[in-house]
């Protein structure tokens, strides 16, 4: 699976648009990432357990798009994006989408593999 935030990808054409894709997850901090960052935010700096939590959720926000993807029949998703929102005091929604195609190598890529490969 092709995955860029470009719309589109070197050596290859989209071929079919197979519509919108996204990943949604909303995530609170548990009771060790609360405390941890409580305290942490009082004396100031990187605040490591939010940190962690935040990039938890984009990964799996990232797999449900994915696996939107692939249930749709799409090979790449192009327009990747991230967006993220407070949905109450403790808890944050983060939304990845993209755009679900269908791609093939062009045919000057194709040619350039071969010549490539006669090369060795």
């Amino acid at each position: 699976m092709y995955v860029t935030t470009t719309f589109n990808i070197e050596g290859h054409e989209i071929v079919e648009y197979r519509g919108l894709v996204r990943g949604i997850v909303v995530r609170a901090p548990t009771i060790a990432q609360g405390i941890l960052g409580g305290l942490k935010s009082v004396v100031g700096g990187n605040i490591g357990a939010f940190t962690q939590m935040c990039e938890q959720a984009r990964q799996q926000a990232f797999q449900q798009m994915v696996e939107h993807a692939v249930e749709l029949g799409a090979n790449a998703i192009v327009g990747v994006r991230y967006d993220a929102s407070e949905v109450r005091d403790s808890a944050t929604e983060v939304l990845c989408y993209g755009t679900a195609v269908v791609v093939r190598p062009t045919e000057r890529a194709v040619s350039a593999t071969v010549q490539a490969q006669r090369s060795f």
